[in-house]
């Protein structure tokens, strides 16, 4: 019914499926149509949409049809949070133009293609907000370690630790990376350019641009650490090396001497 107050929820579960086997399982499974990006799972009540990337968006759907529908992509998961995201509006139809206001979603009708191009922007911020997580998470992990060298000079972490540490931030930074094309519009747009306008809407409501920008700055300091934590090591290993040549110049001295003592 038209002006009905409905749920929309999103849940990030993992960092990727894999799609291929998801898409296969739940065509035969369910009554599923593949999007461009996204899998449509319909229900009787309501919407699904799954993406790639470990997000999916339930358009009215009861808490026992998600828990089921969960507990079937679970097999699928590629690395699945310890802690999944959520995200949750109100939404209605029938309104004369689709806008956002105070997380309530008016949507002009009950299409899919309409529901995907919100899916889009929403399944994309929840991404965004895992990133943003992981990078804060990162870049706290070692925040102790550039305060220790600025107040003491050293970070007094063994070469292997300091090893650890810059494979933890290069790990980071690859993996934000890798995920940063999932935040561009997506190529379902080529296809549907009718309801682009509706994505956009979404991702500015939700902030999706800015907040790149601010993942992006994130970024930029892990790759400070990176870079700090590197110079670190190469001047430990540069310390060793010196130590050692001192040392074998010690022993070649005193054999000198000796062998002159001994003539």
């Amino acid at each position: 019914m038209d002006n009905e107050i409905l749920k929309c929820i999103a849940c990030c579960c993992s960092k990727t499926f894999r799609f291929s086997e998801l898409q296969e399982y739940f065509i035969e499974n369910h009554r599923a149509v593949f999007y461009k990006d996204a899998l449509h799972v319909s229900k009787e009540n309501g919407d699904i949409f799954i993406f790639s990337y470990g997000v999916i968006v339930f358009w009215d759907i009861s808490r026992d049809q998600r828990l089921h529908i969960l507990d079937d992509v679970e097999r699928f998961e590629n690395e699945p949070l310890d802690n999944m995201l959520t995200d949750e509006f109100s939404y209605s139809r029938g309104e004369a133009s689709m806008r956002i206001h105070e997380d309530h979603i008016y949507l002009e009708s009950a299409e899919t293609l309409e529901k995907l191009a919100v899916s889009h922007g929403i399944a994309q911020s929840l991404k965004l907000s895992e990133l943003e997580s992981y990078a804060w998470g990162t870049i706290d992990a070692v925040s102790h370690i550039p305060r220790r060298i600025a107040k003491t000079g050293k970070s007094r972490l063994k070469r292997r630790d300091l090893a650890k540490i810059r494979g933890r931030l290069f790990v980071a930074d690859m993996d934000i990376n890798l995920n940063y094309d999932l935040l561009d519009t997506p190529e379902f747009f080529w296809e549907y350019p009718e309801v682009e306008s509706l994505y956009g809407k979404t991702v500015k409501y939700l902030d999706v641009k800015p907040r790149i920008e601010i993942l992006d700055k994130k970024l930029t300091v892990i790759r400070e650490l990176f870079n700090m934590l590197a110079d670190e090591q190469n001047h430990k290993h540069s310390a060793v090396l010196e130590w050692i040549i001192i040392w074998l110049i010690a022993i070649e001295i005193i054999l000198f001497v000796i062998n002159e003592l001994s003539k």
